[in-house]
């Protein structure tokens, strides 16, 4: 049966940041984001890198995409990279270029808003294998890991994905009706077979293992069911995996973080008017209040 996840368990693996600390002691991070028509995924996954304290963080993206972020989040840095003529998303020529930019990085994010292409997919088939670092799967790089004969893994290192019951479905052969049946044994048995984390979205959401470990969600609410929800998800836990090498408890907790962040959202804004980048301003308030 899977354990509640706690304030307790997040606040022990969040420790108050020590003084005598530099940008270097928090983490660089590489996230491969956004395409022509999904621009602000991107933005959202990069402020959530942002906003969950890694100390380095890099956009690969399109120069259209780069261009919104940047006027958004001046503190990211960039690696402008070809885009494709016909989807708008980033090139399978820019793979190389990536993997030499992942050299140094704790955590690789790849996917929120790419697009779901063959050149996301062949990017996904180069990057994971040969990124050296903790990868997070999220979004289009899990629909086009699903095209795949197997789940790519990095070398040595751990390996997070971040589907919603329909990306699972499409991962596993199964239905979206199967897996929301069996949600937790479904979870747990690939995270089992595939040696990585899973962090299967919907209401309650689990973060399973690969030694059959499985945590619940207690927080959240309807107010994150809106696009753009996801995208924060995915750069806060690799945020949180760029400071702590441990993907079971980056997961944890940021998934706690940012239900909890949704929480107080909705009490302030409702579930219906808040909206995903609205989170920032609680996640930092609920920090703050810890201490953190």
């Amino acid at each position: 049966m899977a354990q509640a996840i706690t304030q307790e368990m997040v606040l022990e693996f969040l420790p108050p940041r020590r003084q005598e600390t530099h940008k270097g002691s928090y983490g660089k991070a590489l996230a491969v984001a956004g395409s022509a028509r999904y621009r602000g995924a991107a933005a959202l996954a990069v402020e959530g890198l942002l906003r969950g304290g890694a100390g380095l963080v890099t956009l690969a993206a399109t120069e259209t995409v780069l261009a919104g972020v940047m006027a958004r989040l001046p503190e990211c840095t960039c690696l402008p990279c070809p885009q494709d003529a016909q989807t708008g998303g980033i090139s399978r020529t820019a793979g190389k270029r990536i993997l030499e930019a992942s050299r140094g990085c704790e955590v690789l994010l790849l996917g929120p808003g790419l697009g779901n292409t063959e050149d996301t997919a062949a990017l996904v088939e180069l990057l994971v294998p040969g990124a050296g670092c903790a990868v997070v799967l999220d979004a289009d790089a899990l629909n086009a890991a699903a095209t795949l004969e197997s789940l790519p893994r990095p070398v040595s290192a751990p390996l997070v994905i971040t589907p919603h019951p329909g990306e699972m479905a499409r991962l596993c052969g199964l239905t979206v009706a199967e897996v929301e049946a069996g949600r937790e044994g479904i979870a747990a048995g690939y995270a089992r077979a595939n040696g990585c984390v899973v962090v299967l979205k919907g209401h309650r959401t689990l973060v399973a293992g690969p030694d059959g470990q499985v945590y619940k969600n207690t927080t959240g609410n309807a107010g994150l069911a809106r696009g753009g929800s996801g995208d924060i998800l995915a750069g806060l836990l690799a945020a949180l995996l760029a400071q702590n090498p441990d993907p079971l408890a980056a997961a944890v907790c940021a998934v706690w973080l940012h239900g909890a962040a949704a929480d107080r959202c909705a009490a302030r804004l409702s579930q219906y008017a808040m909206l995903p980048h609205d989170l920032f301003a609680d996640l930092g308030a609920l920090l703050a209040q810890q201490g953190r």
